[in-house]
């Protein structure tokens, strides 16, 4: 049985944080090296996208631009960068999702 009072091994405790640290930076660098590719549901607009956030491309099929006035279009267009968003949200929280268990447990 493991005494409720016992003063906690601090070297211990600082080399887990350290690790967790060191871990959460790894991932951090491999997230903002992701990239993401997302479409609207008709495929007329593709996004690319950075895990840091930042747009790489913002591709318009030619036929849409002949098809849709430019309200139409931007949303469109907003739809795709919104899908883009999600996705990159999603493969960031799938990243971390090891750490934020390994969290949940010890705590």
């Amino acid at each position: 049985m493991t005494d409720p009072y016992a003063v906690p091994d601090m070297d211990e405790l600082l080399a887990q944080v350290r690790k967790q640290t060191e871990q959460v930076q790894r991932i951090q660098r491999t997230v903002e090296a992701m990239e993401v590719k997302a479409h609207s549901r008709q495929n007329e607009v593709t996004v690319v996208l950075r895990g840091d956030g930042r747009f790489t491309s913002i591709d318009i099929d030619p036929r849409a631009i002949r098809e849709y006035d430019a309200r139409n279009l931007s949303e469109i267009v907003l739809e795709a960068v919104n899908a883009g968003l999600q996705k990159l949200a999603e493969a960031s929280s799938a990243k971390f999702a090891p750490v934020i268990e390994a969290a949940k447990a010890v705590g």
